[in-house]
């Protein structure tokens, strides 16, 4: 063949007709370099600017994409368990769901915060361990190109999830929990004249019990009872045919009309009955006198951490809490970065194995997870020991620099092959236990 012909990459035609090929899945990188190919570019083997920016943002989309359903699905399970902790309490005030929900959302930005780092270990791990399998990282490396081609769109993605969890940390997290923390100091105001509801049993505090048969549209109680056995010696039970919470002098009363008062003597079991015309039971004490709500450390803006006014009482009483918040948010953003990392390392390699892909994903995973449970470990010592404050950024940049080093040098210590051999043997034990699981029950099937 004359050397032009070799120079141009020019090709017999009857080669292209004689050659069959699978059609490639629509999105891959074999679609994707092949379609290059039939533009004039250059072969996959020869460096290309536009095949590797296409492929970085391939790469880009498809974390993006598994990220979003991974925080959307562990954020809705959260929130749903965190939700039921206040059910209780909003719907006591005679809330439409809307209303609940509505209360309850406010806490999304911090449940985010804490969950979006994961998502992204997940992402990575679906997605890496997705071009694995469709030998795409095969033919990244078997093109000659450099390892930087894959690590750029997630070092770039890493950075747009910490950049996320930053305003996440240092801005919505704290306001959504302030919104949340005023709307439930309202309802707790608002208790004493919209928890009574009809056919309910509810209970106003320890040892006080209402219930009510029905309430007209004008807040006028049918069909009263109240039970009170807060006192150590006497138990007291008042009935009623009507009733009303009513606000006077500065007081909330409850007058009841055309009822009975039942006075039992715990000692003696003796009953006493009292007949009244109008009745006025003080409900002042269980009314919560001081309206303002108290904020604590997680639910202050992050320029009151740093400047907190010298006249709140409980910032002078929890300033280490409030050192310990502040360095906390600052640090969140760094675990993106390092979960990144830890993840490229281990599973951004071509593997040839299924057993060597799950080594690899074991691995990453223990290792991100023991990362931010120490960050939580040091977090929790901080209010005790302020010097330990330091220890929440040194631990998240020193993963980041270790293990960007190991991928700068292309070469890993032995400690962390001998740490993958272990992978690899928890991962065949658990492999052959699953199987033998799984012959069980076909035999137990048979």
């Amino acid at each position: 063949m004359p050397p032009n012909r070799m120079r141009t990459g020019a090709r017999p035609a009857h080669d292209d007709a004689d050659r069959t090929c699978l059609p490639a899945p629509k999105g891959s990188l074999a679609a994707l370099a092949g379609s290059r190919r039939l533009s004039g570019a250059s072969p996959v083997g020869l460096p290309n600017t536009d095949l590797m920016t296409t492929f970085e943002r391939y790469v880009f989309r498809r974390l993006a994409a598994v990220f979003l359903v991974t925080l959307t699905a562990l954020a809705g399970v959260v929130w749903a368990t965190q939700a039921l902790r206040q059910l209780d309490l909003v719907t006591a005030k005679g809330q439409t769901i809307v209303q609940f929900i509505g209360m309850t959302m406010l806490a999304m930005p911090f449940l985010a915060l804490a969950i979006a780092p994961f998502a992204l270990l997940i992402a990575m791990l679906v997605v890496l361990n997705t071009l694995s399998n469709d030998s795409e990282l095969i033919v990244i490396n078997a093109s000659g190109a450099s390892r930087s081609v894959l690590l750029r769109p997630i070092l770039v993605f890493a950075v747009v999830i910490s950049l996320f969890c930053a305003s996440l940390s240092l801005l919505f997290a704290p306001a959504g929990l302030a919104a949340l923390r005023d709307e439930i100091t309202q309802v707790r105001v608002d208790l004493v004249a919209n928890i009574v509801r009809p056919g309910r049993f509810i209970g106003i505090e320890d040892g006080l019990t209402f219930h009510i048969r029905n309430r007209g549209g004008d807040g006028q109680l049918e069909g009263l009872l109240m039970h009170d056995e807060r006192a150590d010696d006497i138990v007291f039970t008042y009935e009623a045919a009507r009733g009303q919470i009513v606000e006077a002098a500065d007081r909330t009363l409850l007058v009841m009309q055309d009822g009975t008062i039942q006075r039992r003597t715990r000692a003696t079991g003796s009953i006493s009955i009292v007949r009244f015309q109008s009745y006025a039971f003080d409900l002042s004490s269980m009314v919560p006198t001081d309206t303002v709500a108290t904020y604590k450390a997680s639910e202050r803006s992050t320029l009151d951490l740093l400047a907190p006014d010298p006249n709140d009482t409980y910032a002078s009483e929890n300033r280490n809490r409030l050192t310990a918040e502040l360095h906390d948010r600052l640090s969140q953003p760094l675990y993106p970065i390092a979960f990144a990392l830890i993840v490229f390392l281990f599973a951004g390699e071509p593997k040839t194995t299924r057993q060597n892909r799950h080594a690899a994903t074991l691995t990453a995973l223990v290792l991100a997870i023991l990362l931010r449970t120490a960050g939580f470990g040091i977090l929790t010592l901080v209010p005790g020991l302020p010097v330990a404050r330091f220890a929440l950024y040194l631990l998240p940049l020193l993963a980041i620099v270790l293990v960007g080093w190991i991928i700068a040098i292309g070469r890993k210590p032995r400690w962390m092959n001998a740490l993958g051999a272990l992978g690899e043997r928890i991962g065949d034990r658990i492999e052959a236990i699953v199987a033998r699981l799984q012959g069980h029950q076909q035999g137990g099937t048979a």
